[in-house]
């Protein structure tokens, strides 16, 4: 058993490709081990924005002797009628360098088929991993490769160096003209030089020598430590951010945590501007008092020894100047003019050009707002209807155009300042909640009926233009747009028809292009399989869903609401029972086409039960509550037991099924009781 180390030195990748590049890496490397019967021990991953690197323990010097079995032609076309071998059979032995006489048969369910079994002596790891490696390393998956220079390879970055060793031994192999070899390369400002690794046990030890640490978790661990120096000395809190921290592990080295300053003049900008300003422009931390309030100082990782943070500081604290000096300036430009006169502009962006400008599209939401609100009968229509038309206007000002992270926020900040009501400027920037899955919702009605109404417009208009979501592409997060629609009509409680207000949107775009006929159903299934998705990530049973969902009608809310209930009435002892009944009704039904029940041919007293009983649920049943759905079981059973459905009498037949189906439209009311299993 030898060590094994990897190491793709390259130009600097992007923060955010380098985790899933290691990962990539490390999974197709193992997978190959496992696929190759090589034996491995322990794995550490290395990456920093120059290196990806794998170390793993204990790799087996060979892979281990193998035999496999290989399933070929069926038998009934490998011989002949006389028994003699026919092309298959002799083409399918020479493929696997056997002779005929060595092939067996073997029944399986298909029937019987040939086989042959192969023994395979293992080969030498260093031999199989050097004609391996150029196509796991090529085959690295990233969010974004291309290729650079004349190289035929595609790769985040240019690749500059390739370590490969096993024990002391170097596997040689070569990749897009680069050689493998023994060397690394230091710190590009520290110890920018090559050197050499003798053991693979060593490159982690001499990694530091030479200004890397290797371990993400470990430069991870440096900048919160050095955060919590700075917390401890200044009183100060820094503004806990994990995915700045995620980046700024990746974007060093070296790292070496720095306070810095900004003049506090500049805290009269909306905090989020400020906080943008570092986080988004120069990946630093802001740095707030116990209040949550922004103090003027905030906090860099720098890529270099602390004897350098002197300078570093003020290079920081002179950059930093001029981009919040831009903000301001910005920020100053648009406050000149209320945020109404920003809202003609729009009329001068394009939204799509099939779909008119962004003023239109205002428009279009404030139709559905208006509708929506309608529906509900809410006081907060004129609220609604304001914010829709202002929802946008923010994305014409200079703040936003520099920073369009800021959308919404910045159209609240302006709001507020153009002394519109607080309920208007909420839902300005609530409209775009939640932004990613699992972020918060709008909290405020007005904000909740825009954001609705303006991620269904987004979803019918790409949907109407052809641009729905494929497979893993979905380049204008629909997908994730339905997904907040759901959940907004859910935590509101809101008794509004999802189909409704898409019949609305579809309606709104007919002035730009003609509605296909089944748009609006390709939509509402779009918006039904992120519901079912959901429902199923909350550990709901799929029959229980799909019974649901089968019942044709109800909104979000009362879709929800169903599923939760037919759980809960699936966990009581009578459950098998009414279902059992239940499934008595369907399965009669399901043969024949009931027409309308008269209660004045009751013949028998069963049926005059059955129909009592169907009276009296129908008028317990509620949205919430479904238990009286169990009164039916006795009636149904004893109806099947002492009624003759199918009598010969036709009007007889014909009421009786039509009392069966009241009797199915009652179970209908909660689910499809045929999708339940068992």
């Amino acid at each position: 058993m030898k060590p094994l180390l990897i190491e793709v030195g390259t130009e600097e990748i992007p923060a955010r490709f380098i985790p899933n590049g290691i990962k990539s890496l490390k999974d197709a490397l193992l997978k190959f081990f496992e696929d190759s019967a090589i034996d491995f021990g322990n794995v550490s991953e290395y990456a920093t924005p120059r290196r990806l690197a794998l170390l793993i323990e204990d790799v087996a010097e060979k892979q281990k002797d193998r035999t496999k079995e290989i399933a070929g032609p069926p038998k009934k076309i490998a011989f002949d009628e006389k028994g003699n071998p026919t092309q298959a059979a002799v083409g399918f032995a020479k493929s696997c360098n056997v002779d005929v006489k060595e092939l067996k048969t073997v029944r399986t369910e298909r029937g019987e088929y040939l086989s042959v079994t192969i023994s395979e002596t293992g080969r030498k790891t260093i031999e199989v991993l050097s004609e391996a490696l150029p196509k796991l390393i090529s085959s690295v998956q990233f969010p974004k490769s291309m290729r650079w220079g004349g190289s035929a390879l595609r790769f985040a970055r240019p690749i500059r160096w390739i370590t490969a060793m096993f024990g002391t031994e170097v596997i040689s192999f070569e990749l897009d003209g680069l050689k493998s070899s023994d060397k690394s390369f230091g710190h590009r400002f520290i110890s920018p030089g090559p050197f050499v690794i003798k053991d693979p046990v060593s490159y982690k030890k001499l990694l530091a020598e030479n200004g890397i640490v290797a371990d993400p978790a470990e430069r991870r661990s440096i900048i919160l430590d050095g955060i919590k120096k700075i917390e401890s000395k200044t009183g100060g809190k820094v503004h806990e951010d994990a995915e700045l921290l995620d980046i700024v592990t990746f974007l060093v080295e070296y790292p070496t945590v720095i306070m810095g300053d900004f003049d506090p003049a500049y805290l009269s900008l909306p905090k989020e501007l400020i906080v943008t300003v570092m986080r988004s422009h120069q990946k630093y931390f802001s740095m707030e008092d116990k209040a949550g309030n922004l103090r003027p100082h905030f906090v860099l990782v720098s890529n270099t020894k602390s004897e350098n943070s002197a300078t570093v500081k003020r290079g920081a604290e002179r950059v930093l100047r001029a981009r919040l000096e831009d903000a301001r300036f910005y920020y100053n430009e648009d406050r000149k003019k209320p945020l109404w006169d920003y809202v003609e502009k729009l009329n001068k962006v394009t939204f799509h050009e099939k779909l008119g400008s962004l003023y239109e599209k205002a428009e279009r939401i404030a139709f559905l707002s208006s509708y929506i609100s309608d529906v509900l009968g809410t006081s907060a229509k004129e609220n609604a209807l304001k914010a829709s038309m202002l929802a946008k206007a923010d994305l014409v000002t200079g703040v936003v155009r520099e920073f369009p992270e800021l959308q919404g926020y910045m159209g609240m900040v302006y709001a507020g300042n153009s002394g519109e009501d607080e309920e208007v400027a909420a839902a300005i920037y609530e409209h775009y909640l939640p932004k990613f899955s699992g972020d918060v919702l709008p909290s405020g009605e007005a904000g909740s009926i825009i954001s609705i109404a303006d991620k269904i417009d987004s979803i019918a208009s790409f949907f109407l233009l052809g641009l729905a979501p494929t497979g893993s592409e979905d380049p204008f997060a629909l997908r994730r747009q339905a997904m907040g629609v759901i959940n907004i009509l859910i935590n509101k409680d809101y008794a509004v028809s999802l189909e409704q207000i898409i019949d609305k949107a579809v309606q709104g775009l007919e002035g730009y292009l003609p509605a296909r006929k089944p748009l609006d159903e390709e939509i509402r299934k779009f918006f039904y399989q992120r519901f079912e998705g959901m429902l199923l990530n909350e550990s709901y049973a799929y029959d229980v869903i799909d019974a649901v969902f089968s019942a044709k009608g109800g909104g979000v809310r009362d879709i929800k609401q169903r599923v939760e209930t037919l759980s809960d009435m699936r966990e009581t002892p009578d459950f098998h029972e009414l279902v059992t009944a239940a499934k008595r009704v369907y399965n009669i039904l399901a043969k024949v086409k009931a027409g309308q029940f008269n209660a004045d041919l009751h013949a028998e007293p069963a049926e005059k039960e059955l129909h009592q009983a169907v009276m009296h649920v129908n008028k317990e049943l509620t949205w919430k509550n479904y238990n009286a759905l169990f009164e039916l079981k006795e009636p149904v059973n004893n109806f099947f037991e002492k009624v003759l459905v199918m009598d010969k009498d036709p009007a007889v037949k014909a009421n009786r099924l039509a009392l069966l189906l009241t009797v199915k439209e009652a179970f209908n009311s909660l689910g499809d009781f045929s999708k339940i299993v068992g």
